[in-house]
């Protein structure tokens, strides 16, 4: 058991190793982020204006942002498999005493460091967006981003277990990317959106991590955002039932788990 626990953290710790050594990663998937942030604010904040009562657009939008970043990171773990099967590396990992399991589990650990580490870069940058920070946002927001960094990172293994290229990796990384990320209501509340879109966003794990987040930005606001709308634009109705923050934190974990049990299948398949 220690055994396998010291190679899990050897994996995982390889991988921050690599991502503080490469400084141009960081600029790259903090800057996609950044980029929506400044367009969508300064483009649709007066178009839009305020969502409820003391809920303007870029209030609405900011956690979907962090919610973003943290799936980018999470979901490229898959390339460090498709980049340690070309260089050879993983041929060695697969002969040491740390199972294949063990391997994806350190792979998820050092991604959601990662995107942990990043997600608190954008909380930093808030009151350049006129969004409010407090000690409480942060202390609840970090189990928050563990899990939902954790579960996609298992998604991002579960695709790079099946690429032999990088090249093919992110072309179909990026073919997954937005459709998830807009379908996930970053920008917009799901529960007010066509049918199909509906039923799509539902499935999309992501979608109850920023509703999740939302609501810790957004609990003082909530109340006067469902008295002054026609929906709601704070929870996710599943079944009629509007899911709370635990609720969206146990779903996460769910679909994450069965994520992360695919990506240990496909990794013992096809490895």
């Amino acid at each position: 058991m220690r055994q396998s626990l010291r190679g899990i953290w050897v994996i995982a710790y390889r991988e921050l190793l690599r991502f503080s050594r490469e400084r141009s990663r960081l600029a790259s998937t903090l800057g996609m982020p950044i980029i929506f942030m400044v367009v969508f604010s300064e483009g649709l904040k007066r178009q839009i204006g305020a969502l409820a009562v003391g809920v303007d657009f870029v209030k609405f939008m900011y956690p979907g942002i962090i919610a973003m970043s943290v799936f980018i990171n999470a979901i490229f773990s898959g390339l460090s498999v498709v980049w340690d099967r070309e260089i050879g590396f993983l041929k060695e990992v697969l002969v040491s005493p740390l199972n294949r399991s063990g391997v994806v589990l350190g792979k998820a650990l050092g991604a959601s460091v990662i995107a942990l580490f990043q997600a608190l870069v954008m909380l930093a940058l808030a009151p350049l967006f006129g969004v409010p920070l407090s000690l409480r946002i942060v202390l609840e927001l970090i189990p928050i981003v563990i899990v939902l960094a954790f579960s996609l990172a298992g998604f991002g293994l579960l695709i790079g277990s099946r690429m032999r290229s990088q090249q093919g990796f992110q072309v179909l990384v990026q073919m997954v990317v937005f459709p998830l990320t807009f379908l996930a209501g970053v920008f917009f509340p799901v529960n007010n959106v066509p049918r199909w879109m509906e039923i799509v966003s539902k499935l999309n794990p992501l979608t109850y991590g920023v509703d999740a987040i939302r609501r810790i930005f957004l609990v003082g606001e909530i109340s006067a955002a469902s008295r002054n709308s026609g929906h709601s634009i704070i929870g996710v109705t599943v079944f009629g039932h509007t899911t709370t923050t635990i609720e969206d934190v146990a779903l996460v974990g769910l679909l994450g788990a069965a994520l992360l049990i695919g990506a240990i299948f496909s990794f013992n398949r096809h490895t």
